[in-house]
Formats: structure tokens, sequence, C-alpha cells
């Protein structure tokens, strides 16, 4: 899919269309890589706006040093305000950021196709619309390309170049080539539901729903684990509460309508009910937490527990193995043994299990272990800087189980929630989630693996690709999670993907990686 193009000359005249904050971003954008740049919006005052926030933000820049004056009044003095379409005649290239209403950008790209040079490049940045459907209808659907930027676009270093089933390949190359010039990473993908971050990132709020829905721990604990033991930067629910629940309830809506109601990408009525509500998140003072009365709350954490003496490992613990090290730095005398079966870490006669998807009850009830006696451990992604875990005990199990596992957990260091015993618990589900839709948009040609693990890590500030995190967990791992929560729900929104499912049997490799 990718080419190498040449990025636009810095004379070449660059249009945006939209001054909202997206459009006066790219606007900002453009204007700092050298382009003059014209600046437009249907709505009267609306530029003004716009070119009035980009000097105050540029003041800023330049208050803490990392804008000079003269640069300031060199990217002001670039944009020129224009009040009707027809002064974005000189533009050869056009970047446009309206309202996510196809009707209508359809019929902007067509006013810009009569009124341009045939040479001219038409962007659109819309995040969730068809490039394809965009472009029909115009006598030349070649020149027309997604140019997806992150929200503040000054900031967020990537975009996606969508290539549209018309687009010409020289029309994405220099697209791409130019959004290196401007300083950002694109990556290409084709023309499908959500692209590659909408798309892929369904599940990391699907499955946070789910999970509150079902009373497995409250949003705070959820987001806590995420974070703590995951390493995202902020949890599901208050990033939802950032950019806005109507937002990204629209997103899943248009990716779920787009791909003919895949369960995977279902929204959820939860958050249908807050925003019928009107509480949108953080612009509104509510959303998940009160911005009203505090923020949000503290998350559930065991009390201390009892210090812990020996242990013992049992088998193989793959993921987990990283805890053993955990343990012995906090002093606890770890015994390895051999043995079959699924790994465990034994203590008084308490078996923890790190998870593989199924519940600790399951588990209990088996005659595996040999005990009622059992608690299962969520997944840690880095046993170095982790610091939280949730864990789940059996519902055979004695009261005190928990505060036993809570004890050695805390002996390694770990703040640790117990949660209700789901399968895959929070943070192993919702990676599963997100490697098995990660890993079918590379099988289907979306984007290379490559590419769908930058745009996730930097488009949405993932600690790791989910195509990547799949490799490190472990194919097998991840079906298996996959496999048993679809046995449990019986709902086909936990099939694994196909590529994903060879590779746990033989190691395929899927594009330009192999996951096994």
């Amino acid at each position: 899919m990718s080419t190498i193009g040449t990025p636009l000359g810095s004379a070449t005249v660059v249009a945006v269309i939209g001054a909202g904050t997206m459009g006066a971003g790219i606007a900002r954008v453009a204007a700092g890589a050298g382009h003059p740049v014209l600046l437009f919006d249907a709505v009267p005052g609306a530029v003004d706006r716009a070119m009035a926030e980009m000097r105050t933000r540029l003041e800023r820049s330049v208050e803490k040093g990392t804008t000079s004056p003269h640069e300031m009044a060199a990217i002001m003095g670039r944009v020129t305000a224009c009040d009707d379409l027809a002064q974005l005649a000189p533009a050869g290239f056009v970047v446009e950021a309206i309202v996510e209403d196809l009707a209508v950008k359809q019929k902007v790209f067509r006013r810009l196709e009569a009124m341009l040079g045939a040479e001219a490049i038409l962007a659109t940045n819309t995040s969730s619309l068809s490039v394809t459907a965009i472009a029909a209808g115009l006598d030349d659907p070649g020149r027309v390309v997604g140019m997806h930027f992150f929200n503040p676009a000054p900031v967020m270093p990537l975009v996606e170049v969508v290539h549209g089933t018309a687009t010409r390949p020289e029309v994405a190359a220099t697209t791409a080539a130019t959004a290196a010039a401007w300083g950002k990473t694109p990556v290409e993908c084709s023309s499908t539901p959500g692209f590659i971050v909408n798309r892929v990132a369904r599940p990391f709020y699907g499955e946070a729903l789910r999970l509150l829905g079902e009373g497995v721990a409250d949003a705070a604990t959820i987001d806590a684990v995420v974070t703590g033991a995951g390493g995202f930067r902020m949890g599901p629910f208050a990033l939802m509460d950032l950019v806005g629940l109507d937002v990204n309830l629209a997103v899943s809506k248009s990716v779920y309508a787009q791909t003919f109601n895949d369960p995977r990408f279902a929204p959820n009525v939860i958050q249908q009910s807050l925003v019928d509500a009107g509480r949108l998140g953080r612009k509104t003072g509510q959303g998940f937490f009160s911005y009203e009365e505090g923020g949000v709350p503290a998350p559930a954490t065991a009390a201390t527990g009892p210090v812990p003496g020996p242990v013992e490992v049992s088998g193989e613990l793959g993921w987990a193995d990283g805890l053993v090290s955990r343990l012995e730095a906090g002093g606890v005398v770890v015994d390895r043994i051999e043995a079959s079966g699924p790994g465990h870490v034994t203590i008084g006669g308490v078996h923890l299990v790190p998870t593989f998807g199924a519940t600790a009850t399951a588990l209990a009830a088996g005659e595996v272990l040999g005990s009622a006696e059992v608690a299962v451990m969520d997944l840690v992604r880095d046993w170095e800087f982790g610091d939280r875990v949730a864990i789940a005990v059996a519902d055979q199990a004695d009261p005190a189980t928990g505060d036993v596992v809570a004890g050695l957990l805390q002996a390694a260091g770990l703040h640790v929630s117990i949660v209700d015993d789901a399968p895959g618990l929070i943070l192993m589900r919702i990676v599963a989630q997100l490697a098995s839709v990660a890993v079918d948009a590379a099988a289907l040609g979306v984007a290379t693996p490559a590419a769908i693990d930058t745009a996730m890590r930097l488009g949405t500030n993932y600690p790791a690709g989910p195509i990547a995190w799949a490799k490190a967990i472990g194919a097998t791992t991840i079906v298996t999670v996959l496999d048993i929560l679809r046995g449990f729900y019986g709902e086909d929104r936990y099939r694994a993907a196909a590529a994903l499912r060879r590779a746990a049997v033989g190691g395929r490799a899927i594009g330009e990686e192999t996951v096994a």
C-alpha cells in the first residue's frame, strides 16, 4: 500500500476548510511548515475566532520558550482568513475538516473540484466516514485521500493517510510525504470502517463498559487496573470523559453500522444512557465521574494482608513469570517445582493462577489443583514498573483466601484490587480483544501490522502496539482467553481472529510479524 512520495513544496498554497479546533490546528501545522494557508469556514465569525485562538496558543508557546516571537509572527503571517469558498482557488492542497456529514462533505468536494486546478489534492480529515464515499460522484475521485489528524493537531504525532478505492497511489504518497515534512508520523491504511485507530480501539471502551455493566468492578477500579497493570496513560472511563461520551458513542455507532453490526464493535446501553442524560464527561461536569464533586474516586484496594511465608511455583507461569523476581525482591522465599497443568503459585494451601481466561470458580471446581482455595490473577504488562493487579477468588473458597493472596502480591510491591470472578478478568480481557481486532484488521488489509501498532501507540498513547503485545503474551494464550469468553457468554463478539488462531496453532506469519 505504501509508496515513497515527494512532499509538497513550501510554496504550495494549502487551504483548510473548517475553522473549528481541528481545522485551526491543521492550519497552524501547515503554516508552521512554511506553507501559505487559506482558512475558510461557512459559519460567520468562525475563522476570526480560530485566528484569535491560534494567536493565543502561539503566545503561550512563546511564553514557554518552545516558539520564538519571530516564528509566531511568521506563522500568523502565513494564514489568511477567507469568507468565501471561491477564495481557495489558488490552493494546490486542500484539507477539509468540517462536520461529519457525508452529504455535506460530498457537496463541498464537488465545488472544490470545479474551482481548483486539476493537480490539486483534495484531502479529508474525516475520522469515521468512507473516503471512497466522499469521493464518489467526482469526475476525478482519484485525487481524494484521507488525511486524518488527531486532536490536538499541533501536538499529536499521528496522521492516518487513508486510501479510498479510487485514490491514486501518487496522491496518497504525496500526502504521506507531506505529513512527514510537517513533522508527523504518517501511517497508510485503506478506507474501512474506523480506519486503524477508531476501529482497533473499540474494545478498549467496549469491554470496559461490559465489565462495568456486569458488576466486575466500578469504573475507577477498572481504570486503575488498566493504568497500573497495563501501563495505559488513561483508563477507558477517564478517557471517554475527556473526549466526550457523545463523541465516543458516535464513533462506536458509526463503526458498528459500517461493519453491518459486527458484535465486536457494538455500542453499550450504559454509555447511551449517560448521553441521554446529558452527562457527556468533563465538558458538562459529569460523565462516568463527577468533576463537580472532586473527580475520580479512589479505586477498590485490598487492605494489608498477612506477611507471606515461603511459596511454591508449580509449572510455567508464562507471561506472569516476572512475579517471581518481584516476590524474591520483596524477601519472599520461592521454591520452583516442575509440574503439568496450569502454572500457579501456592502459599499455605491457597493457589494463585495467572489468568488464561478461566474463572477461579471453574478452576476450583476442577480436579487439577485439588483445592477450592483458588484465586486468579489478572495480566500485568511490565513487571518492572507495574504497580497494581486485579485478582478474583473462587466462589467455593474461604473468605480469607483473598487476604492471603493480597498479602502475597503486596509483598511483591503491588496494590491489589479484588474484583468479581469474571472470565479474563479486566486487563487480559481488554488486551485479548484489542489484539484480536488488530490482527484481524491486518489480515483484512486495513493496514500492515507495523502500521497498526504504530498508529495505536501514537494515536492513542497505548504502551505497546496490540499486535506486538499479542506476540509478547503468546497467541495461544490470547486465543484460549477468547475461546473461554466465547463459551462463557455464548457470543460471537469474542471470536478469535482467524489469523490469530492460525498463529496459535503453527506460528504462522501475519504480514510483517509472526505472533506465536
